[in-house]
C-alpha cells in the first residue's frame, strides 16, 4: 500500500477531520519530538520529510530527516538503538510530530537515543532567572549543568568510524 497525505483544503479539515494532511515546511521538514512510551521522557527532537515520515508509519519504526547529512536515515541503523515507535500523533494544525517510542534494548547502549552517548539527546540544563547569573563564567557566557551523571554506552565502541553528525 502506497501511503497517501491529504491535500490541505481548510481549517476545519486539518483541525477536525481524520485527515492526515501535514504541514511541511519551506525546507520540505515536519519536525519530529521522540518520547519515551513508558516513561515519557523527552529522548530526541528531529525532522522528518514526506519519506521519512511514510517510512515510520509503514514500518513502525522512527525514520528521520538529517539536515546535517541531507539524508533519510532509520534510527538504530548504525547504532542497532532502533526507536520502535508505539504512538505516532501530530500536532493540531498537523505541523509537528509527536512519536512515542521503545528503544532497542538488546544492544550495547540499550534503551539510549543520543548519539553522543547518553539516554536522551537532552543531557544538560540551561539555567534560568537568578541562577543564569550565578552559572555564567568570568566572560558571561551561560554555563550548561549535565543532567546524567554518565553516558549509557561509548559512541565510539557503538558508531564505530561513522562521521559524527554534529556541524559547526
Amino acid at each position: 500500500m502506497t501511503i497517501q497525505f491529504a491535500p490541505r483544503q481548510s481549517v476545519e479539515q486539518v483541525e477536525e477531520s481524520n485527515d492526515l494532511a501535514p504541514k511541511f515546511d519551506a525546507n520540505g521538514l515536519i519536525p519530529a519530538v521522540t518520547t519515551d512510551y513508558t516513561s515519557g521522557e523527552l529522548l530526541m527532537h528531529g525532522y522528518m520529510n514526506d519519506e521519512a515520515l511514510r517510512r515510520t508509519i509503514e514500518t513502525g519504526e522512527a525514520h528521520y530527516y538529517s539536515r546535517s547529512r541531507q539524508k533519510l536515515w532509520r534510527k538504530g541503523e548504525t547504532s542497532g538503538l532502533v526507536q520502535k515507535v508505539k504512538q505516532l500523533l501530530v500536532d493540531d494544525d498537523q505541523d509537528c510530530v509527536w512519536m512515542r517510542v521503545e528503544v532497542a534494548t538488546d544492544v550495547k547502549g540499550g534503551g539510549a537515543s543520543c548519539h553522543v552517548g547518553y539516554r536522551s539527546c537532552f543531557y544538560r540544563a540551561i539555567p534560568t532567572g537568578e541562577d543564569a547569573t550565578s552559572a555564567a563564567n568570568a566572560d558571561g557566557q551561560i554555563q550548561l549543568t549535565f543532567t546524567e551523571g554518565e553516558k549509557a554506552f561509548d559512541p565510539k565502541e557503538v558508531y564505530g568510524d561513522a562521521p559524527n553528525p554534529t556541524k559547526l
